[in-house]
């Protein structure tokens, strides 16, 4: 009888039989409590890098909206037309006229989008083996990407006369990608020469656009992230409700900021913090927001750098948007695309050092990707469906990798790095696996020093993507593996070391 009273108590527990005292403690069990994030430092610190995050490594975005049309220089295009002197304002008024018969707001029919094809491009996306994916939202120069309630200058009722973003982001996650949405619009502040009574920005019907009237000389160009003075509480709230709007509409997985956020009031990039990782509390959504220089708090968002990377490996996940042309990020009528094998390296070296990539790309006004641009991003994911494994979900080693390349760090420092080369080697791991990633086609002896018998025992080694038989021997001096005899690709080659 006793046995059967004690089953029966443990058993009206288990199926809901409860007493009020219990009952809260059951539920929350069931249903642990949603964390409810504050508009401080100290409470969005604790927000974790979700684990996606951590194992994409790879994700693409795209530069794309009126700046495209005139398809010159830069997608600064914009704010260089109006600046006297400068040689892409010569360029504008001999092929489109004096500023105050053809302003920037001109372009905006011209952007018309006819060949854009969300679906196309997001399965381009997919098959370069992004893991992320997602237009600029809005840029500097003040047009919303997206069908917003807030400006009548966006793409849903201007230039394309669609949402941009919400089909991209459709597209994206049909293709089993992670949404991105970016922001740069913080940017706009004296973007602008809305002093200047010569130009169409400052008559007051594109105040809109065109953003508010400043002093001239308020954007400090000298150290890029200065404005004197600083925006008012009405740019501030505009900043942050057009964000909103986006988290609101469409659930970015990922929110990019772009640098010189630190103009925004610091109370209003708490309250969106709190706000983006509250809602996606609500949602059971794993999110990230990325940030430059020191525009959030160390701990708060994940840090990124701008066509540049880290020359040591960081215990700290972060990130890196770099563009697939050297020179510009939009597209103009001169690229000058990075090779495959510069991007490949590239994305290996950063992920070696515990980073991932996001690669900007380059539209043109009506909606294509060039070629070029095609070719190379197909050859990533050619590259990635052999080699994903030394990518994908790894980890770093104790170090990041062992050769003479020496990469100088820097915002926009990129151009300033060399090639890699045979001699160049770097590591990731997966549980027991250790991925060395040789930069170019071995020709002679690969000598990994690091791999002390100390350190790793070696059982096997394998090329990915070869069945070669490869030939190995390990002492106190490292790891030597002859170089294969049949060569397996074009780009960076991976060794995988068991032990």
């Amino acid at each position: 009888m006793k046995t059967t009273a004690l089953l029966f108590v443990t058993a009206s527990m288990t199926l809901g039989c409860t007493t009020p005292d219990n009952k809260a403690s059951i539920n929350s069990l069931v249903n642990p409590p949603i964390k409810e994030y504050q508009a401080t430092w100290d409470s969005v610190k604790t927000h974790k890098t979700p684990d996606w995050f951590v194992d994409a490594k790879f994700g693409i975005y795209f530069h794309w909206g009126p700046y495209t049309v005139p398809a010159h220089e830069t997608e600064w295009y914009s704010i260089w037309m109006y600046r006297e002197g400068h040689p892409i304002r010569k360029y504008h008024e001999e092929t489109y006229g004096s500023l105050d018969k053809f302003g920037y707001k001109d372009f905006i029919p011209m952007f018309t989008a006819e060949k854009f094809d969300p679906n196309e491009w997001a399965k381009l996306f997919k098959d370069a083996g992004a893991q992320f994916a997602g237009p600029v939202t809005e840029h500097a120069d003040g047009f919303a990407m997206w069908d917003s309630e807030l400006t009548k200058w966006n793409a849903a009722d201007m230039g394309p006369k669609r949402d941009i973003v919400g089909e991209m982001a459709k597209a994206i996650r049909a293709q089993d990608m992670k949404f991105i949405a970016t922001f740069h619009h913080q940017w706009k502040y004296a973007w602008y020469p809305t002093w200047d009574e010569n130009t169409d920005t400052s008559n007051p019907e594109y105040a809109e656009l065109y953003g508010p009237k400043v002093p001239k000389g308020t954007f400090n160009f000298k150290h890029m992230t200065e404005a004197d003075p600083l925006p008012d509480d009405k740019f501030n709230q505009q900043w942050l409700d057009k964000i909103i709007e986006v988290v609101d509409k469409y659930d970015p997985d990922l929110v990019y900021f772009d640098n010189k956020m630190n103009i925004i009031d610091e109370k209003k990039r708490l309250e969106f913090l709190s706000y983006y990782y509250n809602q996606a509390a609500k949602k059971q959504q794993d999110v990230v927001v990325t940030y430059k220089f020191n525009d959030l708090e160390e701990g708060s968002a994940v840090l990124d750098l701008e066509r540049a990377r880290m020359s040591e490996k960081k215990e700290f996940p972060w990130l890196t948007d770099d563009s697939i042309d050297w020179d510009s990020w939009t597209h103009v009528a001169n690229p000058n695309y990075k090779s495959a094998n510069r991007l490949i390296d590239f994305l290996v070296d950063v992920v070696s050092k515990n980073g991932g990539v996001l690669l900007n790309i380059t539209p043109t006004a009506k909606g294509e990707i060039p070629q070029p641009v095609r070719d190379r991003l197909l050859a990533i994911g050619k590259w990635l469906k052999v080699n994903g494994e030394a990518i994908y979900g790894t980890k770093p080693w104790t170090i990041y990798g062992e050769g003479p390349a020496e990469v100088i760090e820097g915002h926009l420092s990129e151009h300033k790095n060399k090639d890699n080369t045979e001699k160049d080697i770097r590591f990731t791991t997966q549980g027991k696996t250790l991925y060395a990633t040789v930069m170019d086609w071995p020709t002679e002896q690969i000598h990994i020093r690091a791999v002390t018998l100390d350190k790793l025992k070696v059982e096997n080694i394998s090329l990915l993507g070869s069945t070669e038989t490869i030939q190995w021997k390990q002492n106190a001096n490292g790891l030597k593996i002859q170089a294969p005899k049949v060569k397996t690709g074009e780009h960076a080659f991976v060794f995988k070391i068991n032990q």
